[in-house]
């Protein structure tokens, strides 16, 4: 990430939590928007453009809150 540029950063409610949405941009020009929800536990997608990445991470970040909710067995 130390060569890319942020261009969006929002809190976003997803299934009851709050969760905090980054969007940078590359040097080459494609995007991509990154999610913590533990030191080590990220969901990052990308995209070619800040809308396309945006667009991606908020329709999966539903799925990946749910499955960090559930037990390991």
């Amino acid at each position: 990430m130390e060569n890319s540029k942020l261009v969006y950063k929002n809190v976003l409610q997803v299934l009851g939590e709050s969760l905090e949405v980054l969007v940078y941009a590359r040097e080459d020009g494609r995007h991509f928007a990154l999610t913590s929800f533990a030191p080590g536990d990220h969901i990052i997608n990308d995209g070619s453009t800040r809308q396309e990445a945006l667009e991606k991470h908020c329709n999966l970040l539903p799925l990946a809150l749910h499955f960090r909710r559930i037990p390991a067995v």
